[in-house]
């Protein structure tokens, strides 16, 4: 993943981190996630992290879990910066947060309105650099074709020719619509090369069976 200016280093990481539980919905690291947010928990959880380190934990709620005040989440995540904000006439704010490294949920601190925990980055760290792996290219686009047309999704394959490897398997994960357990699957592959690989089978089943489940993103 490239990195910028305004990333922090790995040893600069916050300690605890606001976390927005959001089913369906995945950001990984180098990835670019829109949020639209309004909730008014969130809109403080958003004030907040602008006034310090522009970061946010994206998590998703525990599918089939029961129901409760505060749903259970999946303990991997990814963190998040704020580098992009907006508001609006009517109260929201639009928001782009850019992936920057997973972590594992330690535990989960004592807070008043929005969620915040304890993140450990460690198994993560590599997230911080370039992942170089290799990836069946071919064999990923030719399921990608077969995917779109079964789910009726219009593909730009010029930009997909032109896009890199490590951006596009990062891009296709984030914005296909799979259910929570595969985006927590493509969450937690270590590797760009087992993220692709991890992908294309998940396709390929979603294709063989007709179509693959709907991800409705909500944003609070």
């Amino acid at each position: 993943m490239s990195r910028t200016a305004f990333d922090p280093c790995f040893e600069d990481l916050p300690r605890v981190l606001p976390i927005f539980p959001l089913g369906g919905v995945l950001l990984l690291p180098g990835g670019r996630l829109p949020l639209n947010i309004f909730e008014p928990r969130y809109l403080a959880m958003f004030d907040d992290a602008l006034a310090s380190n522009r970061m946010i934990g994206m998590v998703q709620p525990v599918e089939n879990g029961e129901a409760q005040d505060v749903p259970k989440v999946y303990e991997t995540g990814c963190a998040g910066r704020i580098t992009s904000f907006n508001e609006t006439d009517d109260g929201r704010y639009l928001v782009t947060l850019s992936g920057l490294i997973r972590f594992d949920l330690v535990r989960e601190l004592p807070a008043d309105s929005y969620r915040l925990v304890e993140p450990n980055y460690d198994r993560f760290r590599n997230d911080m650099s370039e992942d170089t792996g290799a990836i069946d290219r071919d064999r990923l686009v030719q399921v990608l074709g077969a995917y779109f047309e079964a789910n009726s999704i219009e593909g730009d394959w010029e930009a997909i020719e032109q896009t890199g490897d490590e951006r596009l398997v990062t891009s296709l994960a984030m914005i296909c619509p799979l259910g929570a357990p595969e985006k927590q699957a493509l969450l937690e592959a270590m590797t760009l090369t087992e993220r692709a690989e991890t992908l294309t089978a998940i396709m390929e089943m979603a294709t063989h069976s007709g179509g693959e489940g709907e991800s409705e993103t909500k944003h609070h």
